[in-house]
C-alpha cells in the first residue's frame, strides 16, 4: 500500500525542484567589449611621393627619389645638417 503525497507538498516539492533548476541555469553573458578602431599599420605612413617618414625618408626633388638624410649626406658630401640637406635637395637637377 502506498500512502498518497497531499497535492500541497507535491507543489512545495515542484517548486523547490524548479528553484534548483533555476539556479543552475547559465548565467547571462555579458555582451563583448566594443571593438577598438584599427591601430595604423606601421609602415602606413608614406606622404604624397610615397616616402615612409618612420623609416627615416624624405623627399628629394634633385635626386627625384624618397632619400633618407643620413645617406643622403655620406654619398654626396653635404654638410649634416637639416637646413643643408634640405637645400640640396630643393635645387634642381
Amino acid at each position: 500500500m502506498s500512502a498518497a503525497v497531499p497535492l500541497r507538498l507535491q507543489r512545495g516539492f515542484a517548486f523547490a525542484w524548479l528553484s534548483l533548476l533555476g539556479a543552475c541555469a547559465a548565467a547571462p553573458v555579458a555582451a563583448p567589449p566594443p571593438a577598438a578602431p584599427p591601430a595604423t599599420s606601421v609602415g602606413a605612413d608614406a606622404d604624397a611621393h610615397g616616402c615612409r617618414a618612420s623609416a627615416g625618408y624624405e623627399w628629394c626633388a634633385k635626386t627625384g627619389a624618397c632619400e633618407r638624410p643620413w645617406e643622403l649626406v655620406a654619398r654626396e658630401g653635404i654638410d649634416h645638417s637639416a637646413s643643408q640637406v634640405a637645400a640640396w635637395c630643393a635645387a634642381p637637377r
